[in-house]
């Protein structure tokens, strides 16, 4: 008899079960999480909606190095000693934040090994994401960056089925993120929604598999 397949972790039930110590927080599009500088001291999971992670320099220009989504955690930096935050997290939609303060959260590292399973499940995916952008940054065209983080805000390779309508997010906001100018982030929209790519109007936004020819595309 064939051996049945072992359900994989529930995070989010876990966190929310009686006997865990933590808030849940409703934030509306651009309310801001947590802000650079700020005592660090707690642990985040997004429930529902999406997370700008930015860094402002000194200067004052801001760089967005993250966009998350459901089912990941954000502001570990906490458990590794980082006494302040190092950038700040902006809810890009509305969003449902879970709150675990970081002595709470180290207590159920220790404690609960599906979920410790399951969180360095979740930091080893994020260096690779961090690495994958990297080299996105250095070696691919504009196109082909911007490409990527609409399937990226679409979760393609995160689950079985991704998310066709992504978070309404400003062509500003698109350009920060691959670096470069917000005409060009214009002319690839139109380009994409010619060629059937993505479709979008003034309350939705919606990306089609078709797009992952443009990523693959020598």
């Amino acid at each position: 008899m064939a051996s049945r397949r072992k359900p994989s972790f529930d995070a989010q039930a876990f966190l929310e079960s009686a006997g865990v110590a933590r808030k849940i927080v409703e934030y509306r599009r651009g309310d801001a999480i947590f802000s650079q500088g700020e005592v660090s001291d707690r642990v985040l999971y997004i429930q529902k909606g999406g997370v700008k992670l930015s860094v402002l320099s000194k200067s004052g220009r801001e760089a967005v190095v993250g966009m998350l989504g459901p089912g990941e955690f954000f502001g570990e930096g906490c458990l590794a000693g980082q006494p302040r935050r190092v950038g700040s997290a902006t809810a890009i939609t509305g969003s449902t934040i879970l709150s675990v303060k970081k002595w709470e959260m180290v207590r159920l590292l220790h404690k609960q090994h599906e979920l410790s399973d399951r969180f360095i499940a979740h930091v080893l995916a994020r260096n690779i994401r961090i690495e994958e952008d990297l080299l996105d940054q250095l070696f691919n065209s504009n196109e082909k960056r911007l490409a990527r983080t609409l399937l990226l805000l679409a979760r393609y390779g995160k689950q079985d089925k991704p998310e066709r309508v992504v978070p309404r997010i400003s062509q500003d906001l698109l350009a920060q993120i691959v670096g470069t100018t917000r005409a060009r982030v214009n002319f690839f929209l139109k380009r994409f929604r010619k060629l059937g790519f993505i479709e979008y109007g003034h309350d939705r936004f919606e990306v089609n598999s078709s797009l992952l020819s443009v990523v693959l595309r020598d």
